[in-house]
């Protein structure tokens, strides 16, 4: 829970309903075939490049002003739906995900440079390299899944989607509720405004 006048926020890149309709679809496929995992709703995925965590006003105003700047040198940039896989791995997985396709690159160094201005910011960088991903579930008992590895193999022509054009940062708000994670939009930050 939110401390008073902290706000739960994370930064990401917002989907399209067309998106997230596929991957509604891929986990219909996989639902009947992987048992032990609890859904995301694919209206609640986001592409997620940073979570801050709890945060106060005056830092949202802090890091407002340096991803607009950064999101303004960015031009707007394709991606798209890669193949499914699992955090750690397959036979022992705790998270499900879809991956990542088109200009992944891009996506990349633009998440590398948020970290970087973000750290000279005082906020805390990510240890762990970047993977970017779309959560489609977690298991309740890591290890405890059958059917998982079976069923990522026999998924491979569900991948379909076409690709969407991210066109700029979100800074989103989280609310944790009994029913789940309710988002609400802070910021918008659109990519290519300085670049005119």
């Amino acid at each position: 829970m939110a401390g008073e006048g902290l706000v739960r926020a994370f930064l990401a890149i917002d989907l399209p309903d067309s998106l997230r309709n596929e991957i509604g679809k891929i986990q219909g496929r996989l639902r009947p075939q992987v048992s032990g995992i609890r859904w995301t709703r694919p209206e609640s995925i986001h592409l997620t490049l940073k979570f801050f965590g709890d945060i106060s006003g005056d830092e949202i105003e802090t890091l407002s002003r340096l991803i607009e700047n950064t999101a303004g040198g960015v031009s707007p940039f394709s991606l798209g739906l890669g193949a499914p896989g699992a955090f750690p791995g397959a036979r022992r997985p705790r998270v499900l995900w879809v991956g990542l396709g088109g200009d992944v690159e891009a996506l990349v160094k633009l998440q590398q440079k948020i970290e970087r201005d973000l750290e000279t910011c005082g906020f805390k960088s990510e240890s762990r390299p970047y993977k970017p991903h779309l959560t489609m579930g977690r298991f309740r008992d890591p290890g405890k899944s059958s059917g998982l590895e079976r069923a990522l193999e026999n998924i491979e022509d569900v991948y379909r989607a076409e690709s969407f054009l991210a066109e700029g940062l979100t800074l989103f708000k989280s609310d944790l509720t009994p029913g789940g994670a309710l988002y609400t939009v802070l910021r918008f930050f659109p990519f290519g405004k300085n670049k005119h």
